[in-house]
């Protein structure tokens, strides 16, 4: 079957269509306020563990790198747990 590499576009298309009517009855506002709060209560920090993990076994396996990882890890995850109080700092000072 040559069609099967467009089932996973016509997966996703359906689902939109789906959910057109939801999202088209949501205001902007509402629907910015829970993409931003699912990013920044679930996926950020979610990054941040794996990035940790990432290092840690860059780290035992003897990776040449994995100092720079685990750098970049903990900056990382620094910011995805503290993106809450980052995005407040941020809005106190624009108000």
């Amino acid at each position: 079957m040559k069609h099967e590499r467009y089932l996973p576009l016509i997966a996703v298309g359906t689902v939109l269509i789906m959910l057109s009517p939801d999202l088209a009855m949501a205001s902007v506002e509402s629907s910015l306020a829970a993409v931003q709060s699912k990013l920044i209560d679930v996926v950020l920090p979610l990054v941040g563990i794996i990035g940790l993990c990432f290092a840690a076994c860059s780290f035992f396996v003897g990776n040449p790198n994995a100092r720079n990882h685990l750098f970049l890890a903990m900056v990382g995850a620094a910011v995805g747990f503290g993106a809450p109080s980052i995005i407040a700092f941020i809005r106190g000072v624009v108000n």
